[in-house]
């Protein structure tokens, strides 16, 4: 293997560029901080995953194996080292400090942060009473620098822990992204490459091993991580699950919306869950206790217990059994929003709004050539308020773009904003079409009566637009040739809608959801022709009087909710 290394080393010196997938790793081996994805774990937390995953120095871990994947800093190599120094101290001072050289296996690929705990790790062996030749030798052996999605290793591991690269794939060299893609299946749709390191590091645990990583939570519902919770499912147990958003988890603010996730390669049974814990040694420890106990977690605790969490491919529901146990139930025994009879759509984007959209009046096109849009502030107040906006329609009715020589109006008005027009992507990657907005625009959209839902809300934001309006890309929008849009507009704004959206959807900072089509879809309706008057009525007078209570006591009725399926919606009307 060395000398196969130093071949290609030999030959990407010679030829630079004939080697695209070394060329790739030499530029992440080079990239910055946000490049390369790194976000550097607290302590207390590091400290947490490591008892979670029973990593501790009571343990005969000089006789079991931890892999870190990408170690970065040593945020957790360094305090794993320790405990391993301090289980081979107290329970095998016999042991030759060489015999820990199958101890440990970390990776990492940025040259200057390897460096850099290399000699971290060296002090820490000196400090821990190993010799130098002794510690020089055992960290030749654990630490590699390299891509861990590509490097060779020599074994299955008792332990993964760590925090993987969230680097999207945008941001990752086409040669190498495709390489990936050939390697491992998790690599699908738009998934971050912290899903194969999920994948590779599930595949290297051995029998009643066990991972525990602090990433972000997308792939646990979002369509991307399909792949990689049908393996989970296949021959893991999702033991725990702990909620870290909006905590302070790391030494650095971050976007990510991260979880501590402990998957054991074993006959898979309950989940324990915990949401969002003070981060504190104590307070941490203390937790780590009741989600590693031999009892059941008191219901009324931090810690739940559930069952049926992993199921195939689909997405995860991680808030209470009984909303678990309402959703599947839901789901079997109705059709989607769609194979009930209405579509669901997003509004136009343009990749210019300030070329596109403006004052309808002071567009000066052609009067065919515009429509009045609706923007998400039209609709705060729970009613349609247009604020004037029109947006420019380049497209046919037929299909394709206009002709500009048939509308000379539309012609002066892109020509004199071109500049901002053609510099967008679409533009420039068909530049004949330059003036194209990035989503067709269909007119007859604009005068079909319909619902209006805004991306991001804390609660379901539902507003019935009566069919004058184009609806801009912040605007989700159903419509209906079946559905009552009224008795529809009822259903939504209903605790129905949120609990389907709140199970499938990622939550925000803040507590904020979002009511994105692909959750929207989740959500289960009856047949408008299998609804009986009387609950057509009472759904269509809830949504006239805007009464959140009244479309919940409708929807009870609609769907036959027991008392306790009415509890776990949050409400207990008749």
């Amino acid at each position: 293997m060395a000398e196969t290394a130093t071949a290609q080393a030999v030959l990407q010196a010679s030829f630079p560029g004939m080697c695209p997938i070394e060329d790739a790793l030499q530029q992440l081996a080079a990239a910055g901080i946000e490049e390369r994805g790194a976000i550097f774990t607290r302590r207390e937390v590091v400290d947490f995953i490591l008892d979670l995953v029973g990593y501790t120095a009571d343990q005969p871990l000089y006789e079991q194996a931890l892999l870190e994947p990408s170690f970065g800093d040593g945020d957790f190599l360094l305090v794993a080292i320790e405990r391993l120094l301090a289980a081979w101290q107290k329970q095998a001072p016999e042991k030759p400090a060489s015999a820990l050289s199958g101890c440990i296996r970390a990776i990492e690929l940025h040259r200057d942060s390897f460096e850099g705990t290399r000699g971290k790790v060296v002090s820490l062996l000196r400090r821990g009473g190993v010799s130098l030749s002794d510690a020089e030798q055992l960290v030749n052996v654990w630490l590699k620098q390299g891509d861990f999605l590509l490097a060779e290793l020599p074994a299955r591991f008792d332990y993964v822990v760590g925090n993987p690269p969230y680097v999207r794939q945008e941001l990752i060299p086409d040669p190498l992204i495709a390489e990936y893609r050939a390697r491992y299946r998790t690599v699908f749709d738009r998934a971050d490459i912290y899903i194969p390191f999920i994948e590779r590091s599930l595949d290297l645990l051995a029998e009643k091993g066990t991972l525990g990583f602090i990433c972000a939570d997308r792939w646990m519902k979002n369509r991307y991580g399909g792949p990689l919770r049908q393996m989970v499912a296949s021959g893991y147990h999702l033991k725990i699950y702990v909620d870290m958003v909006d905590t302070p988890a790391f030494h650095s603010e971050v976007i990510a919306y991260p979880a501590i996730t402990v998957i054991t390669r074993e006959k898979p049974g309950p989940t324990r869950i915990a949401h969002r814990p003070e981060i504190s040694q104590p307070g941490l420890c203390a937790l780590a206790g009741t989600l590693l106990g031999s009892e059941t977690p008191d219901p009324q605790g931090p810690v739940k217990e559930m069952a049926g969490i992993v199921d195939g491919d689909r997405p995860w529901i991680l808030e209470s059994s009984d909303q678990l146990a309402l959703v599947r139930r839901l789901e079997r025994d109705f059709p989607t929003l769609e194979e009930a009879g209405c579509k669901v759509g997003i509004g136009v984007a343009t990749g210019a709004d300030k070329a596109f959209i403006g004052p309808f009046d002071e567009l000066d096109v052609e009067d065919d050539r515009k429509l009045p849009l609706a923007m998400t502030r039209d609709i705060l107040s729970g009613e349609v308020q247009w604020r004037g906006l029109g947006v420019v329609n380049p497209f046919a009715d037929e299909g394709g773009l206009v002709d500009l020589a048939r509308y000379p109006r539309l012609r002066r008005y892109l020509e004199a904003r071109k500049d901002q027009i053609a510099k967008r992507h679409v533009a420039q990657k068909a530049p004949a079409n330059w003036y194209r907005t990035i989503d067709r625009i269909y007119p007859a959209l604009a005068q079909k009566p319909k619902l209006l839902i805004p991306d991001i809300k804390g609660e379901a934001h539902i507003v019935y637009e009566g069919g004058k309006l184009y609806p801009h890309h912040n605007l989700y929008f159903i419509t209906s040739d079946e559905w009552d849009l009224h008795a529809l507009q009822a259903v939504l704004l209903s605790g129905i809608a949120r609990l389907f959206v709140a199970t499938y959807s990622t939550r925000m900072r803040g507590g904020y959801l979002r009511f994105q089509a692909q959750y929207l879809r989740r959500i289960r309706l009856p047949c408008w022709s299998d609804v009986s008057a009387e609950i057509k009525e009472e759904l269509i007078a809830a949504a006239a009087k805007g009464d959140v209570a009244a479309c919940n006591r409708a929807v009870f009725h609609l769907y036959g909710l027991s008392a306790e399926e009415r509890s776990a919606l949050g409400g207990n009307g008749d």
